[in-house]
């Protein structure tokens, strides 16, 4: 279908950040023909089936670098908890878990990330080859991974790091499998990537398993990087190196590597991850649940890095990544108005393509790319008065704006509804698989502590 969405604010992200006002994008075979005001594309293709979008702003689809979809499990529980929420929950819920508990909660976080605005995620963690399927039919573009570790997780709660080569080969096994069935799949709308969990649960062989397995298939990797206090006790310990240190001395660093949080890096990290050209995933709503976030956003932007946002967990909203970073990063920055909104917009558009190495197709709205894109409807109160739409929709904007999302030209939303979901039937499906995960990981872990509700 050639279609013309027209007399609409164009947010294009282009490379000079333009906005087109009574703009209009032409699309054609799944992809951006033309971009211009509505008056040019009307001479262009008169003929052309048209949609008036009076009143809405088009913006490239964000795209969320970082999420664990699975961890929706986990919401409104360990957020108001004490304790290592990632091995003390998040690794034993995980391994607990169903197959279809699984796809019920990666269900539920396609279903929100849709309604947040998201064309896109980037989902790395276990047994996905199990729930792909689940997320590939929400219409979403994926860049799924299975994150691997040979570390004996599921001990690193009781202070045991133990390396185990059978237990590194399940999950080995998992990322051969995803490889195969899913990577290019859905008319490519699915991509695989290599992931490392993180640099004190991977060793040395396991590194360099997953590195032989990206060159083989030539795919991207991603890696948890100083997201905690234990990952950089245990690597001074075990390795005298800092997580960037360890990856580095393993062919961990370069730039077709995206490491997520960051918030124990040192200037010396930052300084050699710049030089490395690694890339980052800031999830910055996600790390400031127990106060603001203290990575330092100041000197990763001095450094020029691309900083891609993410949400992580327990959450799907790219606004709430967007309004929690703007101020974490002018928080490094000691106060003031550095950066500007324009370039947390970035972080969820044109960065975050970047660093699935998608910027020639993905990330802004322009001719010849994929026409990946999200509707905004400017009436929404939060939105009201527009003076600076970018600086609206960092600083107040909501998912209950976003009206309707494509990808690769077709509606996946549409008009505030879901096309590819029964929106009750998910929700129903994940509260039951929430309620009957957490019961087995309370039977299996009784010295747990018990979230309140419970």
């Amino acid at each position: 279908m050639n279609l013309v969405l027209e007399r609409a604010t164009i947010v294009t992200c282009d490379a000079t950040r333009r906005i087109i006002e009574d703009g209009a994008i032409a699309i054609a075979g799944g992809r951006i023909a033309a971009v211009g005001t509505s008056e040019e594309l009307r001479r262009l293709h008169p003929d052309w089936e048209r949609l008036s979008l009076k009143g809405r702003a088009v913006l490239p689809g964000f795209i969320n670098a970082h999420t664990h979809t699975l961890l929706n499990v986990l919401r409104g529980t360990v957020e108001d908890m004490s304790g290592d929420a990632i091995y003390g929950f998040m690794t034993p819920i995980s391994f607990v878990m169903t197959p279809g508990e699984r796809a019920a909660m990666a269900r539920l976080g396609c279903l929100e990330a849709i309604r947040s605005g998201c064309s896109g995620l980037v989902d790395p963690f276990r047994h996905v080859v199990e729930y792909a399927e689940a997320m590939a039919d929400s219409g979403l573009r994926l860049w799924l991974s299975e994150s691997c570790a040979d570390a004996r997780t599921l001990e690193i709660r009781h202070g045991v790091y133990r390396y185990d080569r059978a237990w590194g080969e399940t999950f080995l096994d998992r990322a051969r499998a995803l490889i195969e069935t899913w990577h290019g799949a859905r008319d490519g709308r699915v991509q695989v990537q290599i992931s490392a969990h993180a640099p004190d649960n991977c060793s040395p062989w396991m590194l360099g398993e997953l590195n032989g397995l990206a060159r083989r298939h030539g795919l991207t990797r991603t890696v948890h990087l100083a997201q905690g206090r234990g990952e950089v006790e245990q690597l001074r310990r075990a390795e005298n190196a800092t997580p960037a240190e360890y990856l580095d001395r393993h062919d961990w660093l370069a730039p077709d590597v995206v490491g997520a949080h960051w918030t124990f890096c040192s200037e010396s990290d930052i300084d050699l991850l710049a030089e490395r050209g690694v890339q980052m995933a800031h999830c910055p709503a996600s790390s400031s649940r127990r106060g603001p976030h203290k990575v330092r956003a100041d000197r990763i932007i001095e450094r020029g890095i691309n900083i891609a946002l993410g949400t992580d967990n327990m959450s799907e909203d790219m606004f709430q990544a967007m309004r929690l970073g703007i101020i974490v990063h002018r928080g490094a920055f000691g106060g003031g108005v550095r950066p500007q909104p324009q370039a947390l917009l970035d972080g969820a558009t044109r960065n975050a393509a970047q660093s699935v190495g998608r910027l020639a197709e993905l990330g802004s709205i322009e001719q010849g790319k994929l026409a990946d894109l999200t509707i905004i409807d400017l009436n929404d109160p939060s939105l009201r008065p527009i003076i600076n739409l970018p600086s609206n929709l960092v600083h107040c904007g909501t998912p209950a704006c976003i009206e309707s999302v494509m990808v690769a030209g077709e509606f996946i939303m549409r008009e505030g509804r879901v096309l590819t979901m029964d929106q009750a039937e998910v929700v129903g499906d994940a509260q039951r698989a929430a309620e009957s995960a957490w019961r087995r990981l309370l039977d299996q872990a009784p010295d747990l502590p018990r979230p309140a509700g419970m």
